[in-house]
């Protein structure tokens, strides 16, 4: 942990923002201000959501956006019941596995325990491209649960994109962290750099406006707009979309749009206490929480949840989940068979919720700008082993094994959608913010500001440096142990954004030290 950073500054917000109407939870504030006009508006919670996912494409494109894929859980207050919605990406059925060999020099360079391929091709360019899937995914949750028309949701997103991003200290400071990558790919680099290799910069001055062009992925999103989401896997958006990634390099074709389906399913249901909470099941992180939760609660009971005893707890069964979902979990379809994230979590004032994580995978994905259309391309073919022989390994036409973690808990008179964006962060994240909800009764602010512990990546546990003593002390009697300080760049743990619904109110608060995440209530100013 660095020791230059000032040791009395205090970050803090002022608290969970609380309506008897609807909230959204975003980690942009723009994108949180489209959620809540369309709840003002009348929308449903997925309205809302709609609304969010292409808004926040747009203007966190580093993040998340049409070419990436995620998960979703859906909480229907009418039927008491909730749905599970998977739109993960898929490697394409055209994919030659020979076209990323091994290189022989250690592990790769980024999110992934895996060997490292000749010229990262899995990772970086449009080899690493897989078939999106966040556009099937929200529309169809449309169609099942949408009250006002996907045109109109489309208009906060097209806006935003004619706009243009603005280039503040914040996104300045992303671009320049993968400068040097977006500088292989031309149209990356006209988008997101200066002169081709420069990071854009907002100026020194608080009067500087320095904006992306995105003027590409605004035509786009009009035509999506008015074609509806069928155009994106069968029409013109699908055909642009195949015309350039082929010309780059990548594995994408018409049959792989056109076959794309997202999956519903019953939520995966994890009793913790006197509560539960309903996961996505399948190849995301959700069985993964399934198991470390039940492993941890298994160990201490609620009243003991602070003590340094249950920390140790927690990590080993974090710890030992990773270790099973690493050597296991994989999708054992046939081959032939057809980050950087985001979360946002909303409830509308008849109690309805989603909780929805999308992702491109890596910051920028695959650093790869689709010409035609403006988008940012996802880089989903590194979510797969590039070693043969494992559970997880790369092949035609399989689905990716995601780290993506939404989820809904109830208790008691209370109930909240929650996930965060962060990778292998996530899930430690959900499990940690979501027990602290469940047995310690703590309100939404203090899960979600309460120190956090990550064991999601190597041997070392790192732990929240507000966790110093004896915590620490009892995890160091087990693993090796590293402090970390929580700043908005780079994050040490997941960034987080929930909402929840209790006595008939409804609150909502995102990460304390997100500079542009925030949590609005339906009717509030723009």
């Amino acid at each position: 942990m660095s020791g230059s950073f000032s040791r009395s500054q205090v970050t803090v917000k002022p608290g969970v923002v609380s309506a008897e109407g609807g909230v959204v939870a975003a980690q942009h504030v723009l994108a949180a201000q489209a959620g809540a006009d369309v709840l003002a508006a009348g929308g449903d919670a997925v309205d809302a959501a709609v609304a969010v996912s292409f808004a926040i494409g747009v203007l966190e494109p580093w993040m998340s956006g049409p070419m990436g894929g995620g998960a979703m859980m859906l909480w229907r207050e009418g039927e008491g019941r909730g749905h599970a919605l998977t739109y993960g990406m898929r490697s394409s059925a055209s994919l030659d596995v020979g076209h990323y060999p091994l290189s022989g020099a250690g592990k790769a360079s980024d999110l992934f325990p895996w060997e490292s391929v000749v010229e990262d091709r899995n990772i970086i360019g449009a080899s690493s491209v897989a078939v999106p899937g966040t556009v099937a995914g929200i529309a169809a949750a449309h169609g099942r649960f949408g009250r006002m028309p996907w045109s109109e949701l489309l208009q906060p997103a097209i806006a935003h994109a004619r706009q243009g991003m603005e280039v503040d200290w914040y996104a300045a400071l992303i671009i320049a962290s993968s400068a040097q990558e977006l500088a292989r790919d031309p149209d990356a680099a006209a988008m997101f750099l200066e002169d081709g290799q420069w990071p854009k910069i907002f100026g020194w001055t608080a009067l500087a406006d320095v904006r992306l062009d995105q003027s590409g992925m605004a035509a786009t999103l009009q035509r999506l707009a008015e074609a509806g989401a069928e155009d994106f896997y069968r029409g013109d958006i699908a055909a642009a979309l195949v015309k350039d990634v082929t010309a780059k390099g990548g594995f994408l074709t018409a049959e792989d749009l056109a076959g794309y389906e997202p999956d519903w399913a019953d939520p995966l249901e994890i009793p913790y206490r006197k509560g539960r909470v309903l996961a996505v099941p399948g190849l995301t992180a959700g069985p993964t929480l399934a198991d470390a939760m039940g492993g941890w609660q298994a160990v201490y009971g609620a009243s003991e949840a602070a003590t340094p005893a249950a920390h140790v707890a927690r990590a080993g069964a974090i710890r030992d989940a990773y270790a099973r979902r690493l050597s296991g979990m994989g999708d054992h379809e046939s081959a032939k068979a057809p980050g950087c994230t985001t979360h946002f979590s909303v409830v509308d004032r008849n109690g309805n919720m989603v909780s929805m994580t999308q992702t491109l995978l890596s910051i920028f994905g695959s650093r790869t700008v689709s010409a035609s259309t403006g988008l940012v391309l996802n880089n989903g073919i590194m979510w797969f082993d590039p070693e043969q022989g494992k559970p997880n390994s790369l092949a035609p036409g399989k689905r990716c094994l995601m780290n993506v973690c939404p989820v809904l808990g109830e208790t008691g008179g209370r109930r909240f959608a929650l996930g965060a964006s962060g990778g292998r962060k996530i899930m430690p994240a959900v499990g940690q913010i979501a027990a602290q909800l469940l047995e310690t009764g703590a309100t939404l602010q203090e899960a979600v500001e309460a120190p956090r512990l990550d064991v999601s990546g190597g041997e070392t546990v790192v732990a929240d440096e507000r966790l110093d003593g004896p915590v620490t002390r009892g995890l160091a009697e087990k693993w090796p142990v590293a402090l970390a300080k929580r700043l908005p760049f780079p994050y040490a743990f997941a960034c987080p954004a929930a909402v929840l619904r209790e006595g008939g109110y409804n609150s909502g608060t995102t990460e304390t030290f997100s500079p542009w995440g925030d949590a609005l209530a339906e009717g509030e100013p723009a």
